[in-house]
């Protein structure tokens, strides 16, 4: 068992991601804006941040760039999330430090192995 913060603003995607993450036994919160996202993941330091690109307040590039420079949070892995799942965003993510890139929607078993194939690093 995990523990996941999601930070995601779609309601639909937060609750299918809530059903997979109860059903798969991991311990989960979740975040609707990007605004407050990096004191919440330093004070409950999760095993795996699923992280929304397009995010109000806070762009989900600028939370995981952010991440990436605190030391204190090096054990965070980070899951990006986009509607548009381009190369170029891909790409981006990835130089900034992300763990891995999915794109939305996806299919509950690619997210479900994108999850396991983190939290086992």
């Amino acid at each position: 068992m995990a523990d996941i913060l999601v930070i995601e603003d779609e309601d639909n995607i937060a609750v299918a991601l809530d059903f997979l993450l109860t059903r798969d036994g991991h311990r989960h919160a979740r975040l609707a804006t990007g605004g407050g996202a990096l004191d919440r993941i330093r004070d409950s330091r999760p095993d795996l941040v699923l992280l929304d690109v397009m995010l109000p307040d806070v762009s989900g590039y600028q939370i995981v760039q952010e991440i990436r420079a605190d030391p204190g949070l090096q054990g965070v892995r980070v899951l990006m999330m986009t509607a548009r799942g381009s190369v170029v965003e891909r790409r981006k993510g990835l130089a900034l430090g992300a763990d891995g890139f999915i794109a939305k929607p996806f299919e509950l078993a690619e997210l479900r192995g994108e999850i396991a194939r983190l939290l086992a690093r």
